[in-house]
């Protein structure tokens, strides 16, 4: 029953029928209202229009409001210190230490508020790869969450369901809020993770992203000191086997430019990379929709008005359902959430057996002064990943506000990275040197100006350079050396107008210009300080040289 109506929900009469073995017992929980194990999309649907969660729009997407948050909580996320992982995590900024005692207090609470009300519970994997695949659970308050949970992860065949006991849950309740002077955090919203328990809770959050990043920081413990390498990236493969690697922080590019229609998709943002290949973590996108167009993204475009998607935030007219991509009324990181099944041009079972040819660092800089694409050495590509240039961009984590703001994001994805970055940056290189792998810095930011000034670079010009290096066009032309940087940078690219390679052709006040590239490089200097001691002396001389000390 809906403990708020009374009533019979639509899925109630299925709502056991995939049930596990393995119930919430296990996981301490009990004296709840009713259960609904694995329900398929439509039922969830049907659940969560008739709670009030979202509605239909136009083409068939479920539309949701996520309250508050509209982006991570990224400050709000705690690691219980506990002696299994202690002395593994990287301790500091994102990976904030709790007592366990303050989780179990919190955790009991949680317990206490769920006792009464429906759950929604849905039994999945991550990880394609079937050597690295684990069991998992996500137990939500919310019927479209349960959904959001089947779109981005790996459901089991029908028979699997009744055995699958899963190895990590997580329990998102959006409800449920904690308190900052009783739970020891910083505000009413807490996200926390417990190695030892293999538990993970999301409290007043109700934004998907939450629980996929919150895997994702799962799997980037876990899966590393097993040899392999988590990424923050997206991957695709071309008609030869060549594999191609996007990373980059939210916002910067990574859905977009890896969903090409040459080339296959992996997946849009997890993966991880071994002796036997590239496999995604996942089964779902989770793109940014704001200001989407069917002319430069199509593939995306096409999932924003299907069934089996879930729009966040995506404002839409209350009497025709149409959707405004638009509209940026509610927030600026609009999101989908949709099934890689969605997609037509997608790799069988989201792995590889080939390797990444070339491995692509989207710079989103809104300094305007990075050239649009770079070649970098072995030890600039270490310098590079370690600092994770880049730009937060609209609002993809809470107070990050609209525009854009440069950030150094170790790995591209500090928030998620739980060991030290040397231990992402040393298998990263060890793999990109086994198997001859190629580096490249692409800037998707600004050119002829910073942001406010200068215009973002056209997506036809990015798609065009990245084209080009991955197809080996670049290889036989001319490279002038960055006299700041020192990365090599083409000087002729098929389709690409010559004036934009050199952005300092593009600024109209060449002073400024140099002026802002040495900013650009103390900031670099200044963040890179934080990781001299555990580099070796070629890395540490890949940074960039002061032009105006």
């Amino acid at each position: 029953m809906n403990e708020k109506r009374r009533m019979p929900t639509p899925a109630l009469a299925q709502a056991c029928e995939l049930a596990s073995d393995h119930g919430l017992e296990q996981h301490g929980l009990s004296n709840f209202g009713q259960i609904y194990w694995n329900l398929p999309a439509p039922a969830l649907v049907e659940e969560a229009v008739f709670r009030g969660e979202g509605v239909i729009t136009q083409g068939g997407p479920l539309a949701v409001h996520t309250g508050e948050h509209t982006a991570r909580a990224a400050k709000d996320k705690f690691i219980v210190k506990e002696p299994s992982s202690e002395e593994d995590v990287n301790w500091g900024e994102y990976n904030t230490p709790i007592e366990q005692e303050k989780f179990e207090k919190l955790f009991n609470r949680m317990r206490s508020y769920l006792q009464g009300r429906d759950l929604f519970v849905q039994d999945c994997y991550v990880g394609n790869e079937p050597k690295y695949r684990m069991p998992i659970r996500v137990i939500t308050e919310d019927a479209w969450q349960n959904m959001f949970a089947q779109n981005m992860f790996i459901l089991p065949k029908r028979e699997a369901y009744k055995s699958h006991n899963p190895q990590f849950t997580i329990i998102a309740a959006p409800g449920f809020r904690a308190d900052p002077e009783l739970d020891g955090v910083r505000s009413e919203t807490a996200i926390m993770l417990d190695f030892s328990k293999r538990l993970a809770i999301v409290c007043n959050s109700a934004y998907g992203g939450e629980i996929k990043k919150t895997f994702f920081t799962i799997l980037n413990y876990l899966l590393p000191l097993q040899g392999v390498m988590s990424m923050h990236c997206s991957a695709n493969v071309g008609k030869d086997g060549d594999v191609a690697l996007f990373f980059g922080l939210s916002g910067t590019g990574k859905t977009s430019l890896s969903a090409d229609k040459n080339r296959a998709l992996i997946g849009d943002d997890e993966h991880g990379w071994w002796d036997g290949g590239v496999f995604n973590y996942e089964g779902g996108c989770y793109a940014k929709v704001i200001r989407l167009s069917a002319e430069h993204e199509p593939e995306i475009y096409a999932c924003t008005r299907k069934f089996n998607t879930i729009l966040e935030n995506v404002v839409y007219d209350t009497v025709t359902r149409v959707v405004d991509l638009d509209d940026d009324s509610l927030t600026e990181n609009t999101r989908a959430s949709y099934p890689l099944t969605s997609i037509d041009n997608v790799v069988e079972g989201r792995m590889t057996k080939t390797h990444p040819k070339n491995v692509i660092f989207l710079a989103c800089d809104a300094s305007g002064v990075l050239p649009p694409i770079s070649r970098l050495s072995p030890d600039q590509a270490q310098y590079h990943f370690i600092s994770g240039y880049t730009s937060k961009v609209g609002g993809t984590e809470k107070g990050a506000g609209t525009d854009p703001k440069a950030t150094f994001s170790a790995c591209f994805g500090a928030p998620f990275m739980v060991l030290h970055p040397f231990k992402y940056a040393d298998l990263l290189s060890t793999m990109m040197d086994k198997h001859r792998a190629r580096c490249w810095l692409v800037n998707t930011g600004w050119s002829g100006g910073p942001f406010g000034a200068g215009e973002r670079i056209s997506i036809h010009y990015t798609r065009a350079l990245l084209n080009a290096a991955l197809e080996g066009k670049l290889d036989n032309v001319d490279y002038r050396t960055d006299k700041v940087f020192g990365f090599e940078v083409p000087m002729d690219c098929p389709g690409v107008p010559k004036e934009i390679l050199d952005p300092a052709n593009t600024w109209s006040d060449q002073d400024a210009y140099w002026k802002r590239y040495d900013d650009l490089a103390a900031k670099y200097i200044e963040n890179f300080k934080k990781y001299e001691d555990g580099c070796s002396a070629e890395v540490k001389a890949a940074g960039p040289k002061r032009l105006l000390e």
